[in-house]
């Protein structure tokens, strides 16, 4: 999708700035050359913008994300992907449970199951 900018808002300015320095005969025919060398409008496409990727920052470090990685070249991405959300839900409910027995509340759960994330990257989990 292009967007069309006219050129006409040169005019009024142009002319006015030069008035004063030059004679009127040398305006007009500044402005007449300018007016057929300036398209009347201008076609400016749509900026191209990179999408955003979401990614681990910490993917291929950690000790354990070598055998992340044959794992889930062995046993195929959508099913890796599959076990591992089940992993992280059962660790979740773990947190969750551990929160109860403590009185912890809901702050604070959330607060542990993103530390749980962070040392999941860190520890090479998520690969």
């Amino acid at each position: 999708m292009a967007t069309s900018i006219s050129a006409t808002g040169f005019k009024g300015n142009l002319c006015s700035s030069f008035h004063g320095t030059w004679g009127t005969s040398m305006v007009g025919e500044d402005y007449a050359m300018l007016v057929k060398s300036v398209p009347s409008h201008v076609r400016v496409g749509k900026p191209i913008r990179a999408q955003p990727m979401m990614k681990n920052v910490n993917e291929g470090k950690g000790i354990f994300a070598p055998a992340v990685v044959v794992a889930r070249n062995i046993i195929g991405k959508k099913r890796f992907n599959q076990i591992r959300g089940k992993a992280i839900a059962l660790h979740s409910q773990v947190i969750t449970e551990f929160c109860k027995s403590i009185g912890a509340d809901a702050k604070q759960r959330q607060g542990l199951i993103r530390l749980a994330k962070k040392n999941g990257e860190r520890l090479g989990f998520l690969a």
